[in-house]
């Protein structure tokens, strides 16, 4: 495994990118010094302005004092070739009250972008491949006077290995307050790429949440809150990924945008010692139910999950179970999916002289027809249960157990420290000029 970037090297004010022998992301090297002084007209921005295009005074006349402030491109470079389509401005300024940024494309037509958290420029969108584009920064200081300095790069022709990413959500939908954000890629992403994607990757949550994305596997990543969302959150997220390298060649084939809600906060929980399920409705117990659980033999599984998915109808059929004692073929009513391993919340009106007494199921948690109906009908996909006390503990992995781990457990799964600004701007994107 290669060594991650920053291990190598450190963003500054007067370095330029390290590459590692790959198309290196177009960040802000000098983010650090000029991310709170572009977010705040009035604050002075500092950084080397004598590096790269160096700027010019616009409108001055012969004799006339230079302005104060001055501006740099650090990225793209001028004339550069072969720009990746993901391509961000990387830029510094020095003794400004204000900067701007503006992108045209060869026509003359202004690109759409914003500021990023991370102190750069980012289109609203992937470039278009095979294209030249104008980038021009604008240094303002307390003098009135700007000074500008302007690059010119052309983007790199479109890639033949493209890594499609998809949403387990789509828009519109409303889910459950324990609702993972589920991002899946077409291809591995190399794990020193994984800090690259996740920094295009955004969750922007109506109130705000913590949160933080997790790296279930090499083609799946998801994103939780430190604690369930809040009831009726409004959720968008973004996965700037197209033109993005993932490594070997590969790119993203294109960007993302997601949409969607939760709905009231209904959380379940299931006690083994009393053989009932509480559920309770934004912080109100709305009924408990007698169940049984799994007997001895096949325990339930307790642990923190949510529903995957509802079936009002459907058939168990155990029959490759290795136990002959386990094999059967039912048809089941309101059965709500909890594991991949098999367990589901459902009807079961053969137990209902053990509900609420002992355990009697193959792992599942069984209520009455008319109990099941009606939690059915309230409940979502990415409800959160929670079950305790069985013989047996859940295992991660098996369904959506994100909330089977601790928040410091689910941080470590991210490939960005907590607290890491994702470059993908937070705010609705300008006509393409950002002030700061």
């Amino acid at each position: 495994m290669r060594p991650r970037r920053d291990q190598l090297t450190r963003r500054t004010s007067d370095r330029g990118l390290a590459t590692r022998g790959r198309p290196a992301p177009l960040r802000a090297l000098a983010s650090v010094l000029i991310a709170g002084a572009l977010a705040v007209t009035g604050t002075a921005c500092t950084g080397d302005g004598d590096k790269g295009a160096g700027p010019s005074f616009q409108g001055g006349s012969e004799g006339e004092q230079k302005p104060k402030a001055s501006a740099a491109i650090t990225a793209p470079a001028a004339d550069a070739k072969d720009v990746p389509a993901s391509a961000e401005i990387a830029f510094s300024s020095k003794d400004a009250v204000e900067t701007t940024v503006e992108v045209k494309n060869a026509a003359g037509e202004t690109v759409k972008g914003a500021l990023t958290g991370t102190g750069t420029w980012l289109p609203e969108k992937a470039l278009e491949y095979g294209t030249t584009y104008t980038a021009t920064v604008t240094a303002t200081g307390d003098d009135g006077k700007p000074a500008t300095t302007t690059n010119t790069f052309t983007t790199m022709a479109k890639p033949g290995k493209q890594i499609r990413v998809t949403s387990f959500l789509g828009d519109g939908q409303t889910v459950g307050v324990g609702m993972p954000l589920i991002v899946k890629f077409s291809r591995d992403v190399p794990e020193d790429y994984r800090d690259d994607v996740q920094r295009r990757m955004t969750v922007r949550a109506t109130p705000v949440q913590e949160g933080i994305w997790h790296w279930v596997s090499p083609t799946e990543v998801r994103y939780r809150p430190k604690t369930y969302w809040k009831a009726n959150t409004k959720i968008f997220y973004k996965i700037q990924a197209g033109g993005l390298p993932m490594g070997d060649g590969w790119y993203g084939r294109a960007d993302l945008t997601v949409d969607l809600k939760t709905g009231p906060a209904v959380v379940m929980t299931v006690d083994n010692k009393t053989k009932k399920m509480t559920v309770k409705k934004d912080g109100k117990v709305i009924k408990t139910i007698p169940i049984s659980l799994g007997k001895r033999s096949t325990p339930s599984s307790s642990g923190t999950m949510v529903v995957i998915e509802k079936l009002k109808k459907t058939v168990f059929d155990t029959r490759d179970d290795p136990n002959p004692a386990n094999r059967y073929v039912t048809d089941i009513e309101y059965a709500q999916r909890l594991t991949w391993g098999g367990e589901f919340i459902h009807a079961a009106p053969w137990s209902v002289a053990s509900q609420g007494r002992t355990n009697v199921s193959h792992g599942c948690v069984n209520m009455s027809t008319a109990n099941a109906n009606w939690l059915f009908n309230q409940t979502r996909v990415g409800d959160p249960i929670v079950v305790k006390g069985t013989e047996r503990k859940l295992e991660n992995g098996n369904g959506w157990t994100d909330w089977n781990m601790s928040w410091d457990q689910y941080v470590k799964g991210s490939a960005l420290p907590v607290g890491e600004t994702a470059t993908v701007p937070t705010t609705e994107p300008t006509a393409g000029t950002t002030t700061g």
